[in-house]
């Protein structure tokens, strides 16, 4: 069995729409999240192989390359369960008070959020992450998965800025697509993973 499958998204690919188009939905997870699952796995026995034979020329390279394919196989799977066709809105209880906490204000963090998905360079990921050593929420900008990442901080709310989350239907316009994720932000997803991350 392998070690890694592609999860069932919780809603239809038209679902999310006229946020994000059936179309790009169905392309961007069952074709490019299905291909980060398939490269985890993949690397992962030729990892193994690479063990059981004692030859470890090739293991840089391949734990590289299972570092990419498995933190986008994880940001993806992060990514649908933080999208919502009911969401929206704001958060609210213990997260809403740690984002005024930790960014000042909601239309603050927004504005940080947002800037650091529309701005990352090539392809990459905004994302609301938990930092443990501190204890408090911060704002990273992840290049390609998972490079220029603290160490340690747990992913929350993730924006995917790939092209191939957007380009079908917003073009090359990153902030439109951005401004349109808010709509359906699942915070009830979010302030599950916030507990969790706490705990």
């Amino acid at each position: 069995m392998a070690p890694y499958t592609l999860p069932d998204l919780p809603y239809d690919y038209s679902a999310l729409e006229p946020a994000i188009s059936g179309q790009i939905l169905e392309l961007h997870h069952g074709k490019h999240h299905a291909a980060y699952v398939a490269g985890a796995n993949s690397t992962s026995e030729q990892i193994a192989q690479a063990r059981e034979t004692g030859q470890f020329g090739t293991l840089v390279g391949l734990e590289k390359t299972l570092a990419f394919n498995l933190s986008g196989h994880v940001l993806h799977s992060i990514f649908w369960n933080n999208l919502s066709p009911d969401g929206g809105d704001l958060p609210d209880g213990e997260l809403a008070a740690a984002i005024d906490e930790h960014f000042g204000s909601f239309d603050a963090f927004k504005g940080q959020l947002t800037a650091a998905t529309v701005s990352v360079q090539g392809s990459g990921w905004g994302v609301l992450a938990w930092e443990p050593l501190a204890g408090r929420l911060i704002v990273e900008q992840v290049y390609d998965h998972h490079g220029n990442v603290g160490m340690g901080t747990t992913p929350l709310l993730v924006f995917d800025a790939w092209e191939h989350a957007y380009y079908l239907q917003y073009r090359n316009v990153r902030p439109d697509y951005v401004t349109h994720l808010w709509d359906i932000v699942n915070w009830a997803d979010v302030r599950q993973r916030f507990a969790t991350a706490r705990s």
